[in-house]
């Protein structure tokens, strides 16, 4: 979407800033012992205090409120009884949802309590990275270039980037044009940002893998290689200068 006045502005703020109220919550009440299923109904009751709906449920019909996947589930993981979260778990929570027409998006990979599996650096790659990719985005600027940046960032840490995943744009629905903000220089995609789109700029660093798979749920991706991916995103503004962080509050960065 275009931001084209005030109304659009603050609607797309107040839906912004509760999927990253939610997922600063959820991110919080994680912990060793409790199911991923229990944990996406904790985010779902936020959800609903904000009056908001769960965007991939609303979009594709997906089995949960938000998604969240452990480990080498790469992404799109369904919240279950069965998956009992453990300590040194590498957890990742993404959270979208719908508020008075108005779509946002936004994600966090972390390690669960003490890293004694040794996911942290992979963590704190792909939250840097995130943050050097959204302070290069202004209007005009190539999305490849953008791309390219997050994988040559990933490579200098040792790391790989995943290249089926991709950010996209949002605001009236859940995807929007421009349809893939890659992770690496796609040479054939010349699109370049506008100022004023909101645009949700997301990082998938893994240490093994170039691509995911989906399972035989039909939800759930894994790497191709095999290894471990974090995602972290961001809903933005484009301007003229640094962005518009509109789910800044989600605790990201802190």
């Amino acid at each position: 979407m275009s931001i084209t006045n005030e109304f659009e502005l603050a609607g797309i703020k107040k839906a912004s800033e509760a999927v990253a109220c939610t997922l600063k919550e959820m991110t919080a009440f994680a912990r060793p012992g409790i199911s991923t299923k229990e944990l996406d109904e904790f985010g779902a009751k936020i959800l609903a205090d904000f009056g908001e709906k769960s965007a991939p449920f609303l979009t594709y019909g997906f089995p949960g409120h938000t998604c969240i996947s452990v480990n080498k589930e790469f992404c799109h993981g369904i919240p279950s009884q069965k998956r009992i979260l453990k300590e040194g778990d590498l957890v990742n929570i993404d959270v979208s949802a719908e508020l008075d027409g108005f779509w946002s998006d936004n994600g966090n990979s972390f390690v669960l309590g003490p890293d004694i599996h040794g996911h942290q650096d992979l963590v704190n790659a792909s939250k840097e990275i995130l943050q050097k990719a959204i302070l290069a985005i202004k209007g005009g600027i190539r999305i490849s270039d953008v791309g390219h940046l997050i994988e040559m960032e990933a490579k200098k840490r040792g790391y790989k980037v995943i290249k089926n995943l991709t950010g996209h744009g949002v605001g009236r629905s859940l995807h929007e044009e421009p349809g893939e903000i890659a992770n690496y220089r796609d040479k054939y995609n010349r699109t370049r940002f506008k100022k004023n789109s909101v645009v949700a700029i997301e990082t998938f660093i893994s240490t093994d893998s170039t691509y995911a798979d989906t399972l035989s749920d039909g939800w759930t991706m894994v790497g191709n290689r095999g290894g471990f991916m974090a995602q972290h995103e961001h809903t933005i503004v484009v301007t003229e200068n640094e962005p518009l962080i509109l789910t800044e509050i989600n605790g990201v960065w802190d």
